[in-house]
């Protein structure tokens, strides 16, 4: 019976890993934009942003519908990005979003989104216009626990060290 037990919960554990799903995106003008705001729009609760840019005018609208929704819209990004000519930046200080800029000497150069600490959006994908229409990139959906976990925490440490955006 103990050895049956110990079956079962071992099965159950990585059943829950072949279960996890991925999906892959490519762009130039691979639906991949399209894909983050369908992803974007399934959020409960929260969702935590690091972006080296943000210029995605479809995806801020759809941030915008979110945050009605009050859902918790946590985004920092790349120091540049305050005074970047296109970035989102202003736009979600306006709108009173939580917005930091990473204090590293170098670039935050991280492309991820963590969607109610259960779904990761990440790859070399910034959201602009010109990855979606112009630049080879690539973009990874997923709901791998661990790594999901692994970057919510990255996201915690960013946050933590990030400034305060302000307009």
């Amino acid at each position: 019976m103990k050895r049956l037990t110990l079956f079962m919960v071992a099965l159950l554990f990585f059943a829950g890993f072949a279960l996890a799903e991925t999906r892959i995106y490519f762009s130039p003008n691979g639906g991949v934009e399209d894909a983050i705001v369908k992803e974007l729009d399934k959020a409960q609760n929260s969702i935590a942003i690091a972006m080296y840019s943000f210029t995605s005018r479809p995806i801020a609208q759809e941030l915008d519908k979110l945050k009605v929704k009050n859902v918790k819209i946590r985004i920092i990004l790349d120091k540049d990005q305050e005074t970047q000519k296109y970035s989102k930046s202003r736009y979600f200080i306006q709108r009173e979003y939580e917005v930091k800029y990473d204090t590293s000497t170098g670039l935050m150069h991280n492309k991820f989104a963590v969607i109610d600490g259960k779904v990761l959006i990440t790859g070399s994908f910034n959201w602009t216009a010109g990855a979606e229409h112009k630049n080879e990139e690539n973009l990874l959906i997923l709901d791998d626990p661990p790594v999901v976990q692994k970057y919510a925490e990255r996201f915690e440490y960013l946050w933590q060290k990030g400034r305060k955006g302000t307009f």
